[in-house]
């Protein structure tokens, strides 16, 4: 279906509830101060009981949303725990990069030269964002003029409209602002969805304002899409099958959006339900400082202890002045004179504060689904085993796995869809109908030394050849390098069998023979008598 010819509000009318939200989780995740102020302002959280008379208590405001009085100096501040949680979101999936494999020699090759063009940065990048807004959309994009090979860009949750059947992305429309002129908007519209099961994409660019779509016009009326190759209905053919784009969920169910019929569809952000608890850390934070500012030592000194410097020109008090003039009163009565010095110095309550802190951080990572250790919270002076690590972050690995599920299945149809298109469009060598293969790795792994101890157990039990063992010791091998390294080995050691080991003169050899258990029960080898 083509871009309408004219649009109506923007954002839609039927999505303005979730474009709200996913401001609000922007603004945390930035941590704009006026975007928090803004979003929060006159917005009210947890109604309070109700009285007896049937009158509704006052609700409690959002600190953040709360106005300044006159000119006083502002005391707000935003501490970035909504954007560590997102980074180590990302952290988790994509600190290390996936392996993606095909079945098809040079459709790896091939895959491999795409990825290696900024995939994994752009990945880990979209899963930051993704983890904040609740999910994150990737697409299959081609420019000759820049590179000759398609590649992966993602598009924020907050650039889209997206159309759902079955809980299955069926079509989806990015709108990207690219200038404001005075009141007039100008969005660039790109809609993906499919004829048949051919993927087709439709361009369009729209004069509007801020809260309306407007009308469409001509690509070539704005720099930025005047180079779009379309036909005469502003399409693009992909000439494969399936989308060129899809929606990756943070995480599932969405709580917020249930009964929403775009909404349920959508993955659930991090931040989602945290919006009050940050809003009470900031508070916290805020009455910190205040106390700190409150704290700095402060000299209340009479008039008869400051120097007058003549008429007009006032008076002042010498911090480091030692020797007051004598002055004729009765001892202890200097105060009752005027003659008092005193220091206002206020307690600055550091412990409670801080107390408080680790409460609300702790608090707020686990409604997250992470374990507070993945933040540096639990730290020991000793360093951990692996097995010791996933224990103590079991939560956030399953975090993890949950998120990783999600972008396995999306990734495995988005790289069949990146190779049919470089065939399509770049004569590529295609995938040939094989599926591709994604694979996370692992989170925590053993230390050399860990893996090392595994490893010798099992050559002393006989329970792994040479080649399992040199995997076991470099899982992020593939599989010439393995090899190349298990044929080192054997020649390094003159092995004919890997696991045939003998000592001839102290030095290793090949001539030895392991003892067959039937041969020793049965008699036939002559063993010698206890003693020999």
């Amino acid at each position: 279906m083509p871009l309408p010819i004219t649009g109506g509000a923007w954002p839609p009318e039927d999505q303005q509830t979730i474009f709200r939200t996913l401001e609000e989780w922007q603004a945390w995740w930035s941590g704009d101060l006026d975007l928090l102020a803004k979003v929060y302002s006159g917005r009210s959280v947890r109604p309070s009981f109700q009285s007896r008379g049937g009158v509704m208590g006052a609700v409690r405001r959002f600190w953040h949303g709360q106005p300044q009085r006159g000119n006083q100096q502002s005391t707000k501040m935003h501490v970035p725990l909504a954007a560590d949680i997102c980074q180590a979101s990302s952290d988790l999936l994509f600190a290390d990069p996936i392996k993606v494999t095909v079945d098809n020699t040079a459709a790896q090759a091939r895959l491999d030269e795409i990825l290696a063009d900024g995939f994994h940065s752009t990945i880990a990048t979209a899963a930051e964002i993704s983890a904040a807004l609740g999910g994150t959309y990737l697409r299959v994009v081609w420019d000759p003029s820049l590179v000759d090979h398609p590649f992966i860009d993602s598009v924020d949750a907050d650039y889209a409209v997206p159309e759902f059947r079955w809980s299955r992305l069926i079509a989806v429309t990015f709108y990207f602002q690219l200038e404001t002129r005075g009141r007039t908007v100008y969005r660039h519209a790109e809609r993906h969805e499919l004829d048949g099961d051919i993927g087709v994409i439709y361009h369009g660019l729209y004069q509007g304002t801020a809260t309306e779509l407007g009308s469409q016009i001509s690509l070539d009326q704005h720099p930025a899409t005047q180079g779009i190759a379309v036909d005469a209905e502003g399409r693009v053919d992909t000439g494969t099958p399936g989308l060129a784009a899809v929606y990756i969920p943070n995480v599932l169910p969405n709580r917020r959006w249930r009964k929403h019929p775009v909404g349920r569809n959508l993955g659930r952000s991090d931040l989602d339900q945290l919006e009050p608890l940050l809003d009470a850390l900031d508070e916290v934070y805020a009455s910190w400082m205040r106390d700190i500012r409150l704290g700095k030592a402060r000299i209340l000194a009479g008039r008869t202890a400051l120097d007058d410097h003549g008429p007009g020109n006032g008076a002042s008090f010498d911090l480091d002045r030692e020797v007051f003039e004598a002055v004729n009163v009765p001892p202890g009565a200097v105060k009752d004179q005027g003659l008092d010095v005193e220091q206002v110095q206020f307690a600055i309550r550091y412990q409670e504060h801080l107390e408080t802190a680790k409460e609300w951080t702790r608090l707020i990572l686990r409604t997250a689904g992470y374990s507070a250790s993945t933040f540096g919270e639990a730290s020991e002076a000793r360093v951990a085993t692996a097995t010791e690590v996933n224990s103590r972050d079991q939560r956030s690995e399953n975090t993890r796995d949950r998120k990783s599920r999600h972008f396995e299945t999306s990734l495995q149809r988005l790289f069949a869809k990146l190779l049919d298109v470089d065939q399509a469009v770049f004569n590529g060598p295609g995938r040939q109908g094989l599926p591709v293969d994604v694979e996370f790795p692992d989170g925590a792994q053993d230390s050399m030394l860990e893996a090392a101890q595994t490893v010798q157990a099992l050559y002393s039990a006989q329970a792994a050849s040479t080649q399992v063992r040199v995997q076991m010791m470099h899982p992020d091998w593939d599989q010439a390098a393995i090899d190349e390294e298990t044929k080192l080995i054997m020649n390094e050691f003159s092995l004919s069998d890997p696991d045939t080991v003998g000592v001839d003169g102290g030095g290793l050899s090949s001539s030895f023979t392991p003892l067959d258990a039937d041969a020793i029960r049965d008699g036939a080898l002559n063993l010698p008598d206890e003693g020999e």
